[in-house]
């Protein structure tokens, strides 16, 4: 159905425009407090890099719609590592405004997740019918 493509449209647009915007933050400002929360859980500070990877390379991919799936799939790690780097002592906490303290994390977590299941749709770069899309 075209209206679903549409939706499959706006979700990735909205999806990879909004990570994508992160990711351009850290090629200005670097990774070096990633490195420094994942040495703090014993891991190597190196792979912070891969940030580069979960909020440049697949939003990209998934904006176009090219591997949108696996791009998509990449989305939620990045987003799971992500929550439990940084936002672990917030999982059930409550806003000022009374929603969730993380429900920007929780919507872009849900997105990805979306879209790893929906794929890009007709409206892509990688059309509808590609396996991967």
């Amino acid at each position: 159905m075209r209206s679903d493509d549409t939706g499959k449209l706006v979700l990735r647009l909205a999806l990879g425009l909004l990570i994508v915007l992160h990711g351009i933050a850290k090629i200005g400002g670097g990774v070096g407090f990633i490195s420094t929360k994942l040495a703090a859980y014993g891991l190597p500070g190196a792979l912070a890099y891969l940030v580069y990877v979960g909020e440049i390379v697949a939003p990209l991919l998934v904006l176009v719609g090219l591997y949108t799936r696996p791009a998509a799939l990449i989305l939620v790690v990045n987003m799971v590592v992500a929550i439990w780097l940084s936002h672990s002592r917030d999982l059930f906490a409550l806003g000022k405004q009374g929603g969730a303290a993380l429900e920007l994390q929780y919507l872009f977590l849900a997105a990805a997740l979306a879209l790893t299941f929906l794929g890009a749709g007709r409206f892509s770069v990688g059309g509808s019918g590609g396996r991967f899309n």
